[in-house]
């Protein structure tokens, strides 16, 4: 974590008039640039400055990952979703797109939804075509659809609530494993005849049905990393994807790598604590965690804060 020291310096959430761009209209730049965007799948604000402080320019909020910090994903409600996106957005000042499953509701709910994560700090959502409330069974591989005119309603009534333009709106389709390949591709046309302004393909099964979406689907692509399950398409780089190109103003712009940052922490406290309680003392020694508490300091801001200190109430 050496690098972050140096980056953490030009942190934009803590630099003087970092905010004069809104993250909506930057997200809509990003989309619109050349090339192919990387977004981690954060879940809490150390996850998202630690993302933002390595260069990375959006990040990605996945239900998922928040779950797996402590009570599963289809436990938690809009309040939930939009506190940690709160908590999120408040620390950095690159865009942050969240995941809202199914829209915790009906085409009725979908104002609320999209208000309430508007106002938290969202730049974007994505929305899936699931059963609500989510089902457990998602997680073991057993997944369930609702009709396609359900779901093309909640993407009307999402972009007809949103109250800045720029919000961007991201439908999912989970029919490519609960149909088939041609009626995740249907949908997907459909969704952006709604007004989607982006799509994401889920669980599309092979490298061969990978490299055909972005010339079968008319618009922008956020593809979630795929992480070599059983089942899942091959996992493909960044240049990989972007060589598969697509018709103009389509093919795979923003990639999701969702299941990283939570494993990780997941795997290093797991190990730290069983150490503790199988040894009596932690694994870690002052010159092991030294350098990484300034790394986190430095992350967090605490030098802009002593610098404000030193000159107010601690001066002199």
């Amino acid at each position: 974590m050496g690098g972050l020291v140096a980056r953490s310096a030009s942190l934009a959430a803590d630099q003087p008039g970092a905010s004069a761009v809104r993250m909506t209209t930057r997200l809509r730049e990003l989309i619109k640039r050349p090339g192919i965007i990387a977004a981690p799948g954060i879940y809490d604000p150390i996850s998202a400055r630690i993302a933002e402080s390595l260069g990375f320019e959006v990040l990605d909020l996945p239900g998922s990952a928040l779950g797996y910090s402590g009570i599963m994903e289809p436990n938690l409600c809009l309040e939930d979703m939009a506190e940690a996106t709160r908590r999120i957005t408040s620390v950095v000042n690159i865009p942050v797109v969240v995941d809202v499953g199914a829209g915790f509701g009906e085409p009725a709910h979908m104002k609320r939804t999209v208000r309430l994560l508007e106002n938290a700090g969202a730049s974007g959502i994505h929305l899936e075509d699931q059963f609500y409330p989510k089902r457990f069974h998602y997680h073991v591989g057993q997944e369930h659809t609702i009709p396609a005119e359900e779901m093309l309603a909640k993407i009307r009534y999402a972009v007809e609530a949103r109250r800045d333009p720029d919000f961007v709106i991201v439908g999912r389709t989970d029919a490519f494993r609960t149909v088939s390949f041609a009626e995740g591709v249907r949908r997907s046309n459909l969704l952006l005849d709604a007004g989607a302004d982006m799509i994401m393909p889920s669980h599309v099964t092979t490298g061969e049905q990978v490299k055909q979406l972005p010339h079968e689907i008319h618009g922008p692509l956020n593809w979630t990393h795929s992480a070599g399950r059983p089942g899942e398409a091959p996992v493909f780089s960044l240049k990989e994807l972007e060589s598969f190109g697509g018709a103009k103003g389509g093919g795979f712009k923003l990639i999701n790598y969702v299941a990283g940052p939570i494993f990780a922490a997941y795997k290093a406290i797991h190990e730290e604590l069983a150490y503790l309680k199988n040894n009596g003392s932690p694994a870690m020694s002052y010159s092991t965690f030294a350098p990484i508490e300034k790394d986190i300091q430095e992350v967090c801001g605490l030098p802009k804060y002593v610098e404000i200190e030193n000159a107010t109430t601690e001066k002199g």
